[in-house]
């Protein structure tokens, strides 16, 4: 059963065919205040999820939209699983390299086993524009929440795009690399699952390529972006969203 976020000390929701999900709330915000619990939810893959684990995402967390990161390969691979029949909205905007790039998982890391992620992080940034900000536009809808965004293991398009949002509202780049680095604790278990998918065979150890998780990736991402684009706030605005609706994401993410 999951942890019920508003009253554990643990920001950690527990599943059981589910490794890496986690409420962006409680996260503290430059000036007082903290990111609100129970609006956005990063997580890693969802389709192999329990009828138990659907269950409590539809009914105690009331998950009314999936935001998929993966690429169209993935999904028609992999499918949704459970979350395919359900009654919940499931908006895939992929985070990709580039928008003329290929649409295969494969050409998202050729070698998995050696990458310069900041680098990766600041390629999949700048070929995303549209769907980040599509996304954003997701979760300040209110009909729409609570909102869970997904990839993979949940680590690097994911940690792009919770990046982008909490930078975005405020929260300092320490505690955004701090939230990063806590897929360390299920990166073995994301790590067996997905190496047993067809779209992700012959992954390198936990912790090692692809799979490594450091807080200066994130702190070297953030520092690119706040020297690039004046931060996230800004990038949005460049991207095509609006002042409303950045000030809507202020409202919706602090509490």
């Amino acid at each position: 059963m999951p942890t019920d976020p508003t009253t554990a000390p643990t920001r950690w929701l527990d599943f059981a065919e589910i490794d890496n999900v986690r409420d962006l709330g409680g996260l503290p915000i430059t000036g007082g205040g903290t990111t609100r619990f129970g609006v956005a939810y990063r997580s890693s893959t969802l389709q192999q999820a329990t009828c138990e684990d659907l269950t409590h995402l539809l009914e105690p967390l009331g998950l009314r939209t999936i935001i998929d990161l993966r690429l169209p390969d993935e999904v028609e691979r992999e499918g949704y699983g459970l979350f395919a029949s359900a009654a919940i909205h499931i908006a895939n905007l992929p985070i990709r390299k580039s928008p003329q790039s290929s649409l295969a998982a494969r050409d998202l890391v050729p070698d998995k086993t050696r990458v310069d992620l900041t680098e990766l992080y600041g390629l999949l940034l700048a070929g995303s524009g549209d769907h980040i900000v599509e996304a954003v536009r997701l979760i300040i809808t209110p009909d729409r929440r609570s909102v869970l965004f997904h990839c993979a293991a949940g680590k690097d398009r994911t940690g792009v795009l919770a990046a982008i949002l909490l930078d975005a509202v405020g929260v300092p780049a320490e505690a955004i690399a701090d939230d990063y680095v806590l897929t360390n604790e299920r990166m073995q278990r994301v790590r067996d699952r997905l190496d047993a998918l067809p779209s992700y065979a012959g992954l390198p150890q936990a912790n090692t390529g692809i799979l490594a998780i450091t807080p200066q990736v994130m702190l070297g991402f953030l520092e690119n972006l706040h020297t690039d684009h004046g931060g996230a706030a800004n990038w949005l605005l460049a991207n095509g969203l609006s002042e409303e609706e950045l000030q809507a994401l202020q409202e919706a993410l602090v509490a």
